[in-house]
């Protein structure tokens, strides 16, 4: 038996061998990797596992004397209630937590990912978990490489699946897990995540199915998500798939392909988030600061993408710090950081796109935002469903928007770089006039007519901005000086220098870093 007695920082062990027909349980000592029992993963023994066909299951998640998460079989289910010790473990295969169980993961935790079995951390519609880390001890989730030798990809990610509504019912989640997602409650709850940084994340299991930073399916209001840093994701930083939950403080850095991207009807509320893209990283599919749709097909289908993201701060490749920028391929050439060595399904390079394109009957809202350095401020896309219509009548919202250091203002189309009118988004109509998202964002009347719900917003030059570095991050993106939204708010996810949320929890080197 061992009893672990707590005071004034100080563990004091008892241990006795006890002796039973025979059994003997010895005693062992303590250290950060000890669960505190109740799992069946302690330093002597692994926890019991079951296999119905090829998913193993089990009420324990500790393994390897209990250094590790998951037994290393590619799904693993969780169905216990294990609370972790602060310390560092190893992620291995992909870990489902089930619907009932409970995992709980605290403050100054280090998880990093197996490479070889692709590691993952799937919550489950039911399942449950507090992930908390705080402001001077965050939770860590990154590769298992070495210093120097980390790349976008090598690990899975983190998956959070709930019962709030999308538009395409209970549908599988993107990158090749097994969980569906969806339901008819908005008010579900999958948990507490706070303070954590996903790092190197986003394996690429086939073509096309990369698993991202970190994937939201249908997560509901009832979930409590606030700072979360991604870095040098394989795939999207943060990709929503429906759901209704609220978040703060997200943080995208120097990932692959879109930062914020937006799906099959998330209608939850983002505040204050920074995105700062490596110029030397773009992916094929064209990379954007925001991407939304209201689903793949561009239906008209219920409930709409309506999400509102207010206080974004977009820094992108092309700025004044990086003013050799080419949007080309001899330029983007993944500046070392390509994980060529996975396998053929990976993701390819291509190049940068725009700092917000909503297309395919999305009703995304945008307010209060601060865009830098794209090749495309905004394209309003009419190649699928009817985003063009819904923004000529007024049903989302642009409003305080400042775009600086642009390539152009607007461009109607995918992959088309000039400001053209253009009426179906793949062809230009009249290239003699201005596209119709360019019309829109600067609401001139320019076509004898005036959105309504695209209102207050900027064109300007970035030199105008004074934008600095104070967290020494590789790029220029609070202000100097406030931009007033003119209604006693601000633009940007920083009022100004002082104000910055960044400090203390977040990490702009964790190629170098040492876990």
């Amino acid at each position: 038996m061992k009893i672990e007695i707590r005071k004034f920082g100080w563990t004091l062990m008892m241990c006795a061998a006890i002796a039973m027909g025979g059994l003997m349980t010895a005693c062992s000592s303590d250290d950060d990797n000890n669960n505190g029992g109740g799992d069946g993963g302690d330093d002597l023994k692994d926890p019991e596992v079951t296999y119905k066909g090829t998913t193993a299951s089990s009420t324990g998640i500790l393994f390897n004397k209990g250094t590790e998460l998951g037994n290393g079989d590619q799904n693993f289910e969780f169905t216990g209630d294990v609370t972790l010790t602060k310390g560092t473990y190893l992620l291995k295969g992909w870990v489902y937590v089930s619907a009932g169980a409970k995992l709980r993961i605290p403050a100054g935790t280090i998880i990093k990912g197996d490479r070889d079995t692709k590691a993952a951390l799937i919550i489950e519609p039911g399942g449950y978990a507090e992930i908390i880390g705080t402001k001077n001890e965050p939770v860590v989730m990154t590769s298992e490489q070495e210093p120097g030798k980390r790349k976008p990809g090598d690990w899975g990610g983190l998956i959070i699946c709930g019962k709030a509504k999308n538009n395409e019912g209970n549908k599988a989640i993107e990158g090749g897990p097994r969980t569906t997602h969806g339901g008819n409650d908005d008010a579900d709850n999958s948990g507490i995540y706070q303070y954590i940084r996903v790092e190197f994340a986003g394996y690429p299991f086939e073509k096309d199915q990369e698993i991202n930073g970190i994937t939201f399916g249908s997560v509901g209001s009832g979930t409590t998500i606030d700072h979360l840093q991604v870095s040098y994701s394989c795939d999207d930083s943060y990709e929503w798939f429906g759901g209704s939950a609220n978040y703060k403080y997200l943080v995208a850095y120097k990932g692959w392909d879109d930062e914020f991207d937006t799906d099959n009807g998330f209608s939850g509320n983002v505040e204050y988030c920074l995105s700062i893209r490596d110029p030397r990283i773009a992916d094929t599919s064209q990379s954007n600061g925001f991407e939304s749709d209201n689903n793949a097909s561009g239906a008209e289908t219920e409930p709409f993408t309506t999400a509102t993201f207010k206080h974004v701060t977009f820094i992108g490749p092309a700025t004044a710090k990086n003013a050799d920028f080419q949007n080309t391929a001899d330029y983007i050439n993944g500046g070392g950081l390509a994980p060529t060595d996975l396998d053929k399904s990976n993701p390819t390079l291509g190049k940068f796109q725009s700092a917000m394109q909503i297309r395919r009957s999305s009703k995304l809202n945008v307010e209060n935002v601060l865009a830098v350095g794209y090749p495309i401020g905004l394209i309003v896309d009419g190649e699928k469903g009817s985003t063009p219509k819904y923004a000529k009548d007024g049903l989302f919202t642009l409003k305080n928007i400042v775009f600086a250091g642009m390539g152009v203002v607007g461009s109607d189309g995918n992959k088309i770089y000039e400001d053209h009118l253009s009426t179906d988004g793949k062809t230009i109509a009249d290239a003699s006039r201005v596209s119709f998202s360019h019309e829109f964002f600067v609401n001139d009347g320019s076509f004898g007519t005036t959105y309504s719900n695209s209102i207050n917003n900027q064109v300007m030059e970035e030199a105008s901005l004074g934008l600095t570095d104070p967290m020494k991050t590789g790029q220029n993106y609070c202000p100097s000086t406030t931009i007033s939204d003119g209604n006693g708010g601000y633009i940007g996810a920083f009022k100004d220098a002082s104000d910055n949320w960044l400090e203390g929890w977040t990490n702009f080197d964790p190629q170098n870093t040492v876990y």
